[in-house]
């Protein structure tokens, strides 16, 4: 990290009287900006997401969730040049998180990777599998790609 860049994350959303989101009718939410260059922000967000996550959810919600945001902020850093916005947003009643890159390519696609790729291609399958719900939205610049965990602590 250079030092014209700035590793910011943001946690919003103290409730009412002071409790702890998702105790209220308020949602929390986590917001981390990860430059291109930052490969270690992988590991990094994965614990922010954990500490976010760890009065919000239970142990297999949380563990779903940092796979699931690993793959994503993986994709976003190695196919695009310009890093991403993570966004997580927890209620009592789901999880829902946001990588937004700013790249103009052409949305993602899972596809099933052939015996020779490697590691290569499983990401989006991965979310596919595991998230309750996901999906890829185009923004004015880049896309979003979320996905969404349902039932909070149990």
């Amino acid at each position: 990290m250079t030092k014209r860049q700035k590793r910011t994350t943001v946690v919003e959303g103290r409730g009412p009287r002071g409790r702890r989101p998702g105790e209220g009718s308020q949602p929390a939410r986590m917001r981390r900006r990860v430059g291109h260059a930052e490969r270690s922000a992988v590991g990094e967000v994965r614990r922010e997401l954990r500490e976010f996550l760890r009065h919000r959810s239970g142990q297999e919600q949380t563990d779903a969730a940092e796979l699931l945001v690993s793959e994503l902020v993986t994709n976003a850093l190695i196919h695009t040049r310009h890093g991403a916005v993570v966004t997580a947003t927890a209620t009592s009643a789901r999880l829902r998180v946001e990588v937004q890159d700013f790249a103009s390519e052409d949305l993602p696609a899972p596809y099933v990777p052939n015996a020779d790729d490697g590691t290569h291609g499983r990401g989006l399958i991965l979310v596919r599998s595991l998230a309750d719900a996901w999906g890829v939205e185009a923004q004015a610049l880049g896309k979003t790609v979320w996905f969404e965990l349902h039932g909070g602590r149990p």
